[in-house]
């Protein structure tokens, strides 16, 4: 990810000094730098904190570094709410957005019930399908 390689540059940090900021290993954290590997939205959320930006900047969503009353904190029964409105909104049916991502039903149903955490891949998808903000659909803010 350019934008969180360039953030950690702009702090005069190691890829060392972010992994030991969230709790994991170096090449774990230069395989989510390079995009080898997706990094997991709690890791996500825990940099965009530390840097003090929004997710939907460092993944390229918007030129909007930070939004106004960003919260640090994910909200997972507004996330639950705000992917049921979003499917509803659209009009579409739990089995046809578990057909678009490609994924199951049952799947869907369990992030939709947030009793599966939701990849940041399928929450990447969301907003860029359907025009919203993975910053919104998470809680952490109010508007988009």
């Amino acid at each position: 990810m350019e934008r969180l390689r360039n953030l950690r540059e702009e702090a005069n940090l190691k890829q060392e000094d972010i992994a030991n900021i969230i709790g994991i290993k170096r090449a774990t954290y230069t395989s989510y730098e390079i995009e080898r590997d997706t990094i997991p939205i709690t890791h996500l959320n825990n940099l965009c904190n530390y840097f003090d930006v929004s997710i939907d900047y460092v993944l390229g969503l918007t030129e909007k570094k930070k939004y106004h009353n960003l919260r640090n904190v994910i909200d997972k029964e507004l996330l639950h709410q705000r992917l049921k409105s979003l499917r509803h909104e659209n009009k579409i049916t739990q089995i046809k957005i578990a057909q678009i991502l490609n994924i199951s039903r049952s799947t869907w149903t369990g992030y939709e019930s947030c009793k599966y955490q939701i990849p940041t891949l399928i929450l990447e998808e969301l907003a860029r399908r359907y025009h919203t903000s993975i910053d919104y659909l998470l809680g952490k803010i109010d508007k988009y």
